[in-house]
């Protein structure tokens, strides 16, 4: 934390909401901004008192490469008519300032502070990015070269040594110079449609008799898409038949059709793939924990590192849409690049020799087949006991001999039956990779049966506790808080509250992959003040004070208790509160305590937790916000 007498400026603006995808909302919110030596950060504030409260993010001044003023919007408040922009890495910062002369102020102060930056900007987009584009060009690519040339380089000549004149050259004016064409748009990839051709990647039997029998490798026809999980197609044979959607790519595009695409790995999951390969040059690519972008992970037995070592390179883009992992091999495609790199180092410690492939692995499906939710018992097949939950006891099994799955076998008398099961016919549907699937129900017996996805790892508490082998780093640990939050949002976006977050009701598969469990069961405990796990009235520990005190529930308690959850995990498992009783609890938190930084969390991890826990709910962020946040904080930390 920064100390007032290194504060160079502080003033309270209003800030747009980072847009990461065309569709993401946009919001307004006044931000304490505060610029020392080396950073310029924002903090939420509290109008009402007048105070500086959490912080909210920062911008590095050395990662800054233009500062300049931003065109008006038609028809916007007053409030939002003195707008300028900090473009860093990561895409434009917009910050609406009160007064012009204010915003001079500052737009003057930090081109002085960033003027011998590297890569300053020699042209700028002069419109917002809105909606999936500029507004000034109508450019749909937000990284794409500016339209609008700037008077020298960021309002500044060129940069010159720190030790040399730092007398500036005369500015050549816009128009003299020349204007080179925009770059070429990427290609986009075309949206599934009826008719295309599918490869299967996974093989997968036909449970009922409208499923269509998958075989890996082959070629389908897609006849209908009116559910999303489940897909109509026909065979080369001529079969017809329902499939699941996330088994099978489209022919012509996307990167799933290769082997060395692993989609949904993260750093520490790669590592652990290469590593268990133990391959010299063995190596995969995987989603960057930046939306959009790729990663390849490489495996060498070199080093000097006992186990050998992974090193992860990105996969960059140059302004006219190719890529490369070292520069001046650029190429179209990513296949292209990769294809090159099998066969040169390039500036990597190794070329790419072995691929390293996760496909073993099918994903869950929304449902054991198309629209199935009232399972036979007689299909299951009990194999032994995972543990006594909250409504009874929980078993491992397989059905038809071939799924594994979990039972949640309930008590009489626990649940309110005839609302749960209508609600088990939509909750088939939601299906996300970090939630638990539910594959159906059996109803027609005594005590109901939950047939859900099974997750080797067990509980992520117990992982906690116990299943991890050795001492987990920041990345990994970080990593299951995004799992975490990535199903949360998902949730969220549905309307979905979860009631009883925790680590105790999540799970981890084989892979690593943190899932959601449980969400929403809470509300079909017949005993109206809600018994939790932990064998209170509700979950205390991981309440907030509007619960505690009014039993309010919404989507904000649930941003609470996701904050306690990354607590639990840079704890390896402790309990929450562990010195305090459950009254003592509520009396303190509804004063202000709240639980201290773990030695495991660094200030970053810290500030995300403690934003969870802000007394009035609105201020929390929402778990598609803290999505951003964490890719971001993981992004850093790679």
């Amino acid at each position: 934390m920064w100390t007032m007498s290194e504060n160079v400026l502080e003033a309270i603006f209003i800030k747009r909401s980072q847009q990461r995808k065309k569709t993401s909302p946009l919001n307004y919110k006044e931000r304490w901004f505060i610029l020392t030596r080396d950073k310029l950060s924002y903090y939420d504030y509290d109008p009402d008192k007048g105070k500086r409260k959490g912080l909210r993010g920062y911008i590095d001044l050395d990662r800054i490469k233009c500062v300049e003023t931003v065109q008006t919007e038609p028809n916007c408040p007053q409030e939002r008519m003195h707008a300028f922009q900090v473009i860093y890495d990561e895409g434009p910062l917009y910050i609406f300032a009160k007064s012009e002369e204010v915003r001079a102020q500052w737009i003057k102060k930090l081109k002085a502070m960033v003027r011998f930056n590297k890569d300053l900007m020699q042209k700028y987009h002069p419109c917002f990015w809105i909606d999936g584009m500029w507004l000034c060009c109508q450019q749909e690519v937000k990284q794409a070269v500016g339209c609008k040339v700037l008077d020298g380089k960021n309002g500044f000549t060129s940069k010159t040594s720190r030790r040399g004149s730092r007398k500036p050259l005369p500015p050549t004016p816009s128009e003299e110079m020349p204007v080179r064409p925009l770059p070429p748009q990427p290609h986009k990839a075309e949206a599934p449609c009826v008719g295309m051709s599918v490869i299967a990647q996974y093989n997968h039997p036909a449970m009922m008799p409208q499923d269509l029998e998958l075989r890996e490798d082959e070629e389908y026809t897609i006849l209908e898409m009116s559910d999303q999980n489940w897909w109509r197609a026909r065979d080369k044979y001529g079969n017809e038949g329902y499939i699941p959607s996330n088994y099978v790519v489209e022919t012509a595009n996307g990167l799933e059709r290769y082997d060395w695409f692993c989609k949904n790995t993260n750093r520490s999951q790669a590592e652990k793939l290469l590593k268990t390969e133990n391959k010299d040059g063995g190596f995969l690519v995987r989603d960057s924990s930046k939306p959009g972008k790729y990663t390849v992970s490489l495996f060498s037995k070199g080093g000097g590192e006992a186990g050998g070592i992974c090193k992860h390179y990105n996969i960059c883009t140059t302004a006219k849409g190719q890529f490369y992992l070292a520069e001046k091999h650029n190429y179209c495609t990513i296949p292209e690049l990769i294809n090159y790199h099998q066969h040169n180092a390039a500036g990597m410690f190794s070329r790419l020799k072995h691929i390293v492939s996760n496909r073993a692995r099918p994903p869950s499906t929304a449902g054991l087949g198309y629209d199935m939710w009232e399972l036979d018992p007689s299909c299951l097949t009990f194999i032994r006991v995972l543990g006594t939950g909250q409504f009874g006891v929980v078993q491992y099994g397989k059905w038809k001999g071939q799924h594994d799955v979990a039972i949640k076998m309930i008590k009489a008398g626990c649940m309110s039956e005839e609302e749960f099961i209508e609600e088990a016919k939509i909750m088939m549907k939601l299906h996300h990779e970090n939630l638990v699937q539910l594959y159906g129900v059996c109803t027609k017996q005594s005590s109901i049966y939950i047939v859900t996805e099974f997750l080797s790892n067990g509980c992520l508490l117990t992982y906690l506790r116990e299943g991890l082998r050795q001492h987990p780093t920041s990345v990994q640990l970080l990593e299951m808080c995004k799992d975490v939050s990535e199903g949360m949002a998902y949730l969220e976006s549905k309307q979905y509250i979860h009631r009883d977050l925790a680590a105790r009701n999540c799970l981890v598969d084989g892979n690593g992959t943190v899932k959601v469990a449980d969400f929403g069961l809470s509300r079909y405990v017949l005993d109206d003040e809600y018994t939790s796990s932990a064998g209170s009235k509700f979950p205390v520990r991981w309440s907030p004070p509007e619960v505690l005190l009014y039993c309010r529930f919404s989507s904000k308690s649930d941003i609470w208790a996701y904050g306690v959850l990354m607590w639990e995990v840079y704890t390896l498992g402790r309990l929450p509160y562990d010195r305090l009783n459950n009254n003592e609890i509520v009396d303190q938190v509804s004063r202000g305590l709240r639980l201290y930084r773990p030695q495991m969390a660094c200030e970053k991890v810290y500030s995300i937790m403690s934003s969870c826990w802000l007394d009035k709910a609105d201020e929390r962020p929402t778990f598609q916000e803290l999505v951003f946040t964490v890719q971001d904080l993981l992004y850093e930390l790679q």
